[in-house]
């Protein structure tokens, strides 16, 4: 069995996610990072300026919303990702389409509960066929919009009122959800900058062009998890489970049909590519100012090998990171803004004095692409919490 060790680990980190090796363009980060992650509108263009020299937000823009190279869809863990159109399909068979039959039964039931109709099924399909007739009509259209052609997306319904998560939901949240995970439509542009979360629907074949291509589920995931492995790798069982979101059978099966290769780790048996074992050449000395969810600390579950013991301060309660300083392949510290939009980190590793020189260069990086732009991270973690109050 092959070894490979932390540092070939963290050199390999350094080249495929582009912190040694920029990469060519927004379009080819994306898609060599299997995606980026895009709950937080932010990620997607900060993980993007840690990877390309000279990066301007209208660049990733245009590859989203003129191009449209690049496409916003539900992957790996029902979590939004920014990918290249060719692995939309790929990445929506493989995670998110095993969500649709669940989903439209639970919408049904809850249709059934209110009393809105005779046949819960019948009616989400209906409103579903509506809502794509309006969009067919109008072109990409708020929800909002939609509203007005198609008067059920107003109605709400309450859920789990005697717990302290309840909550109204609107159904035009859940047919739109419904309609997205199929890979019928896709978030458009966005009302607003580049932060907005708010987005236009468009119907997938009109705004790409072409409709989605689905591989046979099987197929699909085999791909993931050769393209995870070959910007990943090595990767446990562990780490490819959590990352994807399917259950244990499911990952071993996409292991076995890529034909993966056992690798001993420091601590543990990890997986590569069986042409994957061949030492990385060494990168130059690298520092870097990731945004909250970037794709690297988030590529991994089993994190020790570039995390160390800070996860209590840099990860919330339900796993999301907040933002993060790296030197030459692992997390030294964290970062944030005040109010004011003036950058704020703080060391907690022990650095060197030439990692804390690139350090300082790269804030002054970061300092200088924000401008006046303060980005707050959606999910807070106490690390980046306590930075915004220095």
């Amino acid at each position: 069995m092959e070894r490979i060790d932390i540092d070939e680990r963290r050199a390999r980190l350094a080249r495929r996610h582009h912190f040694a090796d920029p990469g060519a363009s927004a379009t080819t980060v994306a898609g060599n990072l299997v995606g980026l992650h895009s709950s937080d509108p932010a990620t997607v263009f900060l993980s993007v300026r840690a990877r390309l020299k000279g990066f301007a937000v209208a660049e990733l823009e245009a590859a989203l919303y003129e191009d449209r190279t690049l496409v916003r869809i539900l992957g790996m863990r029902r979590t939004m990702f920014v990918v290249p159109t060719d692995l939309a399909g790929i990445m929506d068979a493989a995670c998110t389409q095993a969500m649709v039959g669940p989903q439209e039964q639970r919408l049904a039931r809850l249709v059934d509960e209110a009393g809105w109709a005779r046949d819960g099924m019948t009616w989400v399909n209906q409103v579903e066929t509506d809502t794509l007739a309006a969009l067919a009509r109008r072109g990409p259209s708020t929800a909002r919009e939609l509203t007005e052609d198609v008067p059920e997306l107003a109605r709400k319904f309450s859920y789990a009122e005697d717990k302290s998560y309840g909550g109204v939901v609107g159904i035009s949240t859940r047919i739109l959800f419904l309609l997205a995970t199929r890979g019928d439509i896709v978030r458009g542009r966005p009302l607003g900058s580049w932060l907005s979360t708010q987005y236009r629907w468009a119907l997938t074949e009109e705004w790409l062009g072409e409709a989605l291509t689905f591989p046979a589920t099987e197929v699909a995931r085999a791909e993931l998890a050769r393209r995870w492995l070959r910007t990943y790798g090595p990767g446990t069982l562990t780490d490819l489970k959590w990352w994807s979101g399917w259950n244990l059978g499911d990952t071993r099966a996409a292991l076995a049909d890529i034909e993966a290769v056992e690798v001993e780790l420091a601590t543990s048996i990890g997986y590569t590519l069986a042409d994957d074992t061949k030492d990385t050449d060494p990168p130059p000395p690298w520092a870097s100012f990731l945004p909250a969810l970037d794709p690297a600390p988030m590529g991994w579950k089993e994190r020790d090998w570039f995390l160390g013991e800070n996860a209590p301060q840099l990860y919330d309660r339900n796993g999301n990171i907040g933002p993060t300083i790296w030197a030459n392949g692992r997390i030294v510290g964290g970062w944030s803004q005040d109010s004011n939009g003036h950058i704020r980190y703080r060391i907690i590793e022990t650095t060197s004095s030439d990692e804390r020189d690139l350090i300082e260069d790269e804030a002054e990086h970061v300092a200088n692409w924000l401008g006046d732009t303060v980005v707050k991270p959606r999910f807070g973690t106490p690390l980046d919490k306590e930075l915004r109050k220095l």
